[in-house]
């Protein structure tokens, strides 16, 4: 078994990790069993062809080095270090929280390997350990990725002092999510159990993923601009937002700034990790307790067969299509792992449309707003659909998909026609309809129209999405290990691509009755699109 440089670096604090009750050698071997099963190829049932070798989650990374460009800006701003830096350490807990809900909520939230190490004499808290080192080891990589070019270039800027501040903020941030994240899901799995507790988790992925963006938009207002200049005032409720806290550090470290203010957001930023840790760390065999009520099934499930059924009738064109349609909202519905990929980009989705409102709101009245095109804002819950598309090739169960290739299915293209409309009706639908009802009470009933267009033109959205990126037979047949490293490139166009949607609208505004013509084109493109992305029947 290969002997991982990280495991090596572990050793290091070997002593620390007994002080807290760990059986560090129990945990090297977990962690080294883990870190090897990544590695190894998952052949899947269909694609034999696609086979890969090597960890599919580093073939992944460059992606992240790609978003981290957007960090440079800001390293070359200036000096004005507490502001660049709030933003830049806003972003970066943006990127690591929404990867540490969506990517690594599953290593953390897993019961598969309950049924060998609890057989084994290893007590709860070397076992949680291992999982969230696990996790820590990937989120490091991640961080570097991301941050490895602005941090040279703050060498270069700013000099060696203020890259090793940069460097030693960058760890109590990621110690700081990383731990917190776990506490928060330890708190629900303290409280709530069965069915509902899966739910809660959800719900409270949602939640977390639109108080970071709530919370940065909080964070830019902490700051005034005084002709041309950017100007900070220290307010009591800073002490509640953690970029602040590392953006003092560096008027502490860089101007030899003690001011009381900046000491106490500088001092949070340290404690706060340090008394996080020390919190899980006692919490540790609680949590893993509290995990096997996840293997419960207990609680009553809602009947929504009927809705179900009247949903696929009227969508679907034939009877495969329509089982198809109830299978693939019955995978959405009860698959965790798919649920804990998708649902921080609901939430997301959700919350930025009003965040750019909002922003819109310190400058013009609501009236104002309420006659522009302030609506096209709507377009930013669009961003879920190639995220969300790209997720219904995977699945935990995949190895069950040999069923669907053993069916005598006529029509195979009825399986990802059925899949794209349940996820059109369970997931896109209730948001866009949410976001529709608050728009309409903004922009009165003169932007229906409007929304009309911006549906329609997230149906098609989601043909193309497909088509670019999965186009394959059956959903729901490939294992969750792929989902980080495949089409990275694509689903970053892909989301880019969302804005072709918003130019066109825009043009058809400037026209007499372009909202319905828009639509009527649009329209046509998913009739047709959808009759030849999906045939009836297939060429022989």
């Amino acid at each position: 078994m290969q002997n991982f440089k990280s495991l090596q670096f572990l050793r290091l604090f070997k002593g620390l990790f007994e002080k807290f009750g760990i059986d560090f050698e129990a945990m090297q071997k977990i962690l080294m069993i883990k870190l090897t099963m990544d590695q190894r190829r998952v052949p899947t049932i269909f694609n034999e062809s696609k086979k890969k070798e090597g960890n599919h989650f580093f073939k992944s990374l460059w992606i992240y080095a790609l978003y981290g460009l957007i960090l440079v800006p800001f390293m070359l701003l200036g000096t004005n270090y507490i502001f660049q830096m709030s933003l830049v350490f806003g972003m970066i807990i943006f990127i690591i929280m929404t990867s540490m809900i969506s990517d690594f909520s599953t290593v953390l939230l897993d019961v598969r390997d309950k049924n060998i190490l609890n057989t084994k004499p290893i007590n709860g808290r070397t076992i949680s350990a291992a999982k969230i080192i696990h996790v820590m080891i990937y989120m490091t990589v991640i961080t570097g990725a991301f941050v490895a070019i602005p941090l040279l270039v703050s060498v270069f800027k700013h000099g060696v002092i203020f890259s090793i501040v940069f460097f030693i903020d960058l760890i109590f941030t990621l110690l700081f999510i990383v731990v917190l994240t776990a506490l928060f899901y330890l708190f629900v799995l303290r409280f709530f159990d069965g069915e509902r507790l899966k739910d809660m988790i959800n719900y409270f992925q949602i939640l977390l993923s639109v108080g970071v963006i709530v919370g940065y938009q909080i964070m830019i207002r902490a700051f005034n601009v005084v002709d041309f200049d950017v100007i900070y005032s220290f307010s009591w409720w800073h002490v509640f937002i953690p970029p602040l806290w590392y953006g003092a550090t560096f008027d502490l470290v860089m101007y030899q700034n003690f001011k009381g203010p900046l000491m106490t957001l500088a001092i949070l930023g340290f404690v706060i990790p340090v008394i996080a840790i020390f919190l899980y760390a006692r919490l540790m065999p609680s949590f893993e307790r509290n995990l096997e009520k996840l293997l419960s099934d207990s609680g009553k499930e809602r009947n929504s067969n009927r809705l179900v059924n009247l949903w696929a009738t009227l969508t679907c064109r034939n009877k495969e299509e329509r089982l198809f349609f109830r299978f693939a909202m019955t995978m959405m519905k009860k698959e965790r792992e798919f649920k804990l990929k998708v649902y921080p980009g609901i939430g997301i989705a959700l919350v930025f449309p009003f965040i750019f409102i909002f922003t819109e709101l310190s400058e013009r009245s609501l009236a104002d707003i309420s006659t522009g095109r302030t609506f096209l804002f709507i377009y930013f819950c669009n961003f879920l659909i190639p995220m969300t598309v790209h997720m219904l090739k995977f699945s935990g169960s995949y190895k069950g998909s040999w069923l669907l290739k053993a069916a005598p299915i006529k029509n195979q293209s009825a399986a990802y026609s059925g899949a794209l409309k349940a996820f059109l009706v369970k997931l896109y639908l209730p948001v866009f309809l949410l976001l529709g009802g608050v728009f309409t009470w903004i922009f009165t009933l003169n932007v229906i129209p409007e929304l009309l267009a911006v549906l329609l033109g997230g149906i098609l959205q989601t043909l193309i999405t497909y088509k670019m990126i999965n186009n394959e037979t059956y959903p729901f047949s490939n294992s969750f290990e792929f989902a980080q490293e495949t089409d990275g490139f694509k689903m970053f166009l892909l989301s880019i691509f969302t804005g072709v949607f918003v130019v066109a609208h825009l043009i058809s505004t400037f026209i007499n009755y372009g909202a319905y013509i828009y639509s009527a084109v649009l329209l046509i493109f998913i009739s047709v699109g959808w009759r030849i992305v999906f045939p009836k029947t297939l060429p022989k």
